[in-house]
């Protein structure tokens, strides 16, 4: 059995990478640095902003490493300063060898998804937009390419009818941080067996872009729907509308519902009442929004926007 207070590096930057890490903290694991990326101006004044990771660790006395370059030899010797056992990483960058190969236990990494399933940036938002029952957590060695090396330990998680990106992220977030600590506690215990990746059931999950969430109305209807809770609450699913006093917006839909019924409508169509029923026809059906938002408004109930904004007679451009 090694030591159970492995030097450990942690190395990650949003709001999913802090659960494992509060849960290493609070286990009383001895996590002797983080790593998390530069701070970056945000909002109107651009002041610097400080990553959710660096922000638990600041209020945890742990200190914070934040290169620039990960293969700068400046950052590769205060690395190797920590004289780390292991390292863990949970949504970060992509590491250079000198760096995940550095620890005598080496590095292990949490990703969102049931490896080798959706490999690569947003295997969340990929595993709803396609229209999967079920996704997990995995964790893995790191080797040289991307989200390949061997599988540790992975569990699985439903992806209910209702959820959105943002609910299985959250599903995920828990569940990944009682993987890390099992997997941790394992190394610790020298009781690591992994299993190398099927590489023929692979699939990618790559970077979501602006145009990755621009509806297509001439899809069908659950395919749309799937593409809307994939995109929801962040990016969002999204569309420009004309309104017919000439002034153009974009339109983003956070929640929709489906009737999947026959119509003699163009694709894109927009039907409404002016009061309740805003739905656009779609390729075998129509698309009921639900929760949208307008430009320069607040996130709504399509039938608040309604109220203030006529969406007679609008068209999508």
């Amino acid at each position: 059995m090694f030591d159970n207070m492995l030097r450990i590096i942690y190395m990650g930057t949003p709001d999913f990478a802090v659960e494992p890490l509060k849960t290493l903290v609070e286990a009383g694991k001895n996590v002797v640095a983080v790593v998390t990326m530069p701070d970056k101006p945000a909002g109107r004044g651009h002041k610097l902003q400080f990553s959710p990771v660096k922000e638990y660790a600041l209020k945890a006395g742990i200190p914070v490493l934040q290169p620039e370059n990960l293969k700068s030899p400046d950052f590769l010797q205060e690395l190797a300063s920590y004289n780390a056992d292991l390292q863990i990483v949970v949504a970060f960058r992509m590491l250079p060898e000198a760096v995940w190969s550095m620890p005598k236990y080496g590095t292990f990494n949490l990703h969102a998804s049931l490896l080798p399933r959706y490999r690569g940036a947003a295997p969340i938002n990929w595993a709803v937009i396609n229209g999967d029952k079920e996704t997990g957590i995995t964790t893995f060695f790191l080797k040289h390419e991307i989200d390949t090396g061997n599988i540790i330990l992975q569990e699985k998680v439903a992806i209910d009818e209702e959820d959105n990106a943002g609910d299985v992220h959250d599903k995920l977030m828990y569940l990944g941080a009682d993987l890390v600590l099992k997997t941790l506690k394992m190394i610790e215990e020298d009781n690591v067996i992994t299993r190398p990746q099927d590489d023929a059931q692979a699939s990618p999950a790559p970077k979501i872009f602006k145009d990755t969430a621009k509806l297509d109305f001439d899809k069908c209807a659950a395919d749309i729907r799937n593409l809307v809770r994939g995109m929801a609450p962040y990016p969002a699913a999204w569309f420009n509308i004309k309104l017919q006093d000439g002034n153009e917006s974009m339109m983003k839909i956070f929640k929709v519902s489906t009737e999947e019924k026959n119509h003699n409508y163009s694709v894109g169509t927009i039907l409404t009442d002016g009061k309740k029923m805003l739905k656009i026809a779609c390729k075998d059906g129509f698309i009921n929004l639900l929760e949208v938002q307008m430009a320069g408004k607040k996130r709504m109930a399509a039938e608040d926007l309604m109220r203030g904004t006529n969406l007679v007679g609008a068209t999508i451009i």
